[in-house]
């Protein structure tokens, strides 16, 4: 395809509507983006929760990945932002700054609310070029989360590497507990290996929230031998990531990473965040990440995910 942008842009603006995972946005247009760059080729959903539908290095998948055309969810994606906050907040409630808060059954059957709203609400194009593109998200507050915000999230493609850029800006009258995200998508081949310098992982119960840190000496081992669902501290360096195809670095301004290794599933997830899972109902949740965002305050973060053939 080259240096080549190709959009289809609805000529409706797509109403904010709720979305429970897993199924389509209702109500609104289909506004696939793609870049290019050499041989990596991104496709963007921005209407399916600013999400990534695939990226591929001369036409073989480095994300698991959809056509864009035929994505109907962000659930199924490539990988999808995270906001307000990453992976499980325990019980859809919480208490900041003296009040009570609920949130919104957003995850099959689960008793915590998963990985806040942004990957289930439209975007907006901002701007677009043939290798980069800007996207936002305007949050208004709603049963999934009591505070406004805007979200913007930044594409950058290279020949050898994709860049993604988040930035979450406080818009409602009060200060804002925040964590952010991303939740990557990789493809599981026969020889998919994973080599991660980490420090700590934190222990689950049986419904997904972390009970108590034990240490964790790195993971360096072959996909289909680990069984992690699991968040990860001391992230040092890049996650590797390799098969008999590609060779992956991934890199982050974010200090924790989110494993997820399903034996019986055909992908694995390596997710950078910014918090400890569930960190707003710990005894100091900004120990464990978390950060208080002032109203007008920005919170940024990047990641980039280099790519070589082998």
């Amino acid at each position: 395809m080259g240096a080549a942008v190709r959009s289809f842009l609805a000529a409706s603006r797509p109403e904010e509507t709720s979305q429970r995972a897993g199924s389509a946005m209702s109500s609104t247009a289909a506004v696939p983006l793609e870049l290019s760059a050499g041989e990596l080729r991104l496709a963007l959903r921005p209407d399916l929760g600013g999400c990534i539908a695939g990226l591929w290095h001369g036409g073989l998948p480095v994300l698991r990945s959809t056509e864009p055309a035929e994505l109907t969810a962000s659930r199924p994606s490539a990988c999808y932002p995270l906001a307000p906050y990453s992976n499980r907040l325990g019980y859809r409630h919480f208490r900041w700054q003296g009040h009570d808060h609920t949130t919104a059954a957003n995850f099959d059957d689960s008793p915590h609310s998963v990985h806040g709203v942004a990957w289930q609400r439209p975007w907006q194009v901002v701007s677009q070029s043939a290798t980069q593109a800007e996207i936002e998200y305007t949050h208004v507050a709603d049963a999934g989360w009591p505070f406004a915000f805007v979200a913007r999230q930044r594409f950058v493609l290279t020949p050898d590497a994709l860049e993604l850029h988040f930035e979450f800006r406080n818009s409602a009258d009060a200060p804002q507990p925040v964590g952010l995200g991303w939740h990557p998508y990789f493809p599981k081949r026969h020889r998919s290996r994973l080599h991660i310098e980490l420090s700590d992982r934190w222990e689950s119960d049986a419904t997904g929230l972390p009970t108590r840190r034990v240490p964790q000496p790195g993971i360096d081992a072959d996909v289909a031998h680990l069984a992690f669902d699991n968040c990860f501290e001391g992230w040092r360096g890049h996650a590797r990531i390799r098969d008999e195809k590609l060779s992956l670095k991934l890199s982050s301004s974010l200090p924790y990473l989110v494993v997820f290794t399903p034996q019986v599933r055909d992908y694995f997830c390596v997710e950078p965040v910014s918090h400890v899972s569930n960190a707003i109902h710990m005894a100091d949740p900004a120990a464990h990440g978390l950060r208080t965002v002032a109203p007008g305050a920005v919170f940024d973060a990047w990641m980039k995910l280099e790519v070589a053939p082998i």
